[in-house]
């Protein structure tokens, strides 16, 4: 099918220019991932091994952290403003509320501050993360490392995430999908080969003759098993829970009735990312803390947020579900969509507008909630266990992670084709009408 669609696609003269657009600003976001900050030591991080943090940035940085190129800070300090701008017009800060009124001028104004405010988190976070690698590493990260080589480190790393946000946007304005989503999706892509990699060295070379067989059987199980979840996790993904709508003010031509969908996890990957930062973040911080000492509380405390520990994991499941009915409400604001239905002369049927709606809304946002938060708990945890079980890689640990964001934008990608073709049926069949 997706075979079928690419190649109709192609046939498209509009389409194709955007599909190869979008392939062309990818491929300068793969050679600038390759591009070292000057005066790193990249091979240091090597000394790390398989540090869950630098798995995290890794994968929200599209591979470009294991270089310590230009582009390490990747989209990550933007997905994150992005999202402290959309807290903060949960009537929080009344000026975002208002601009959130205020139609294309008030997202334009948002969109404005969401950048400033990246380029805040992007500074610091990479003075940071420069500062505590070259703390943890036993190679020194930094070759000189003081204030202004910090300062130095810090402007050209909030650069690369200036200019990585920016092709995002191109890809978004003039190419193929969310500009974000490909550039995270295309890191993803090509740390595939590194994992196939890491996992043929723990199966068929790290073994004694005699373990062949079992390895094999363990080989198979593996793949049966990322089968079974890559259907069942798009199965999910592609679900939706639709509440018809009833019309009471009709225009020529408009239906009578209608229906509003909402995906059955209405979160996204988003309480994903949120997790694994919160539970992987102090676990680089603490070693700087002990300094080579044993503090009791501290070992405790990495303990209790290493999401390969039993007390980890769940603490990590926690986290997740929290976030999913967090986020899910950050997505899906009740109280607009019933003034939307309201505004649109529209309700849903045995729900009375405005106050009874809102309520309708709320009820079955926290059941989606429910839902969508143990999906993303079980396919999160899932490599977690098999990583433990078999003795694999810590990076395969992410797996569920990067798992929702490869199908996620492939089921966006599909679906903005199919859009794209059906337009172009739609004018053609107008044109031949006229």
């Amino acid at each position: 099918m997706f075979l079928r669609l690419l190649r109709d696609a192609l046939k498209v003269k509009n389409v194709r220019n955007k599909i190869f657009f979008t392939i062309f600003i990818l491929l300068v976001f793969r050679i600038g991932t390759h591009i070292t900050v000057p005066g790193i030591n990249a091979k240091s991080l090597e000394q790390l091994g398989d540090l869950p943090f630098l798995n995290m940035l890794n994968l929200v940085s599209g591979n470009a952290m294991r270089n310590f190129s230009v582009f390490s800070m990747g989209v990550s300090p933007y997905i994150t403003a992005s999202i402290v701008v959309q807290l903060l017009q949960m009537d929080i800060l009344p000026k975002f509320v208002e601009w959130g009124k205020q139609g294309e001028v008030g997202r334009r104004k948002l969109n404005q501050a969401t950048r400033y405010i990246s380029l805040v988190l992007a500074f610091i976070q990479s003075i940071g993360i420069t500062a505590g690698f070259n703390t943890l590493s036993s190679v020194a990260l930094v070759a000189t490392p003081n204030v202004q080589t910090y300062v130095l480190i810090g402007f050209l790393l909030t650069t690369g995430s200036v200019i990585v946000t920016w092709l995002g946007e191109q890809i978004t304005d003039k190419g193929f999908g969310n500009g974000v989503s490909m550039i995270i999706f295309a890191g993803i892509i090509s740390s595939i080969p590194d994992t196939i990699s890491t996992i043929y060295q723990d199966f068929f070379v790290n073994i004694r003759e005699n373990q062949m067989v079992s390895s094999m059987i363990y080989v198979a199980i593996l793949i049966v098993a990322v089968l079974a979840i890559v259907f069942f996790t798009t199965f999910v993904q592609q679900a939706e829970y639709k509440i018809p709508i009833q019309y009471t003010k009709l225009t020529q031509g408009a239906p009578t009735s209608s229906y509003l969908p909402l995906k059955v996890n209405p979160a996204g990957v988003i309480p994903v990312i949120f997790a694994s930062s919160i539970t992987t973040i102090p676990s680089t911080i603490i070693p700087f803390f002990q300094n080579g000492k044993d503090v009791p509380w501290l070992t405790t405390l990495q303990s209790v947020l290493n999401y390969q520990s039993p007390i980890g994991m769940v603490v990590y499941a926690v986290l997740i579900i929290l976030f999913s009915f967090f986020y899910t409400f950050v997505q899906v604001n009740p109280e607009k969509t019933a003034e939307n239905l309201q505004k649109n002369s529209s309700y849903i049927p045995s729900v009375r507008p405005g106050r009874e709606t809102e309520e309708y809304m709320s009820s079955l946002l926290k059941k989606l909630a429910s839902v969508g938060s143990v999906f993303l708990a079980f396919i999160s945890l899932t490599p977690i266990v098999a990583q433990q079980a078999m003795n694999l890689s810590s990076s395969i640990a992410l797996g569920g992670t990067s798992l929702l964001i490869l199908i996620s934008t492939g089921i966006e990608g599909m679906k903005q084709l199919e859009g794209y073709l059906l337009k172009r049926k739609y004018v053609g069949f107008m044109n031949t009408a006229e």
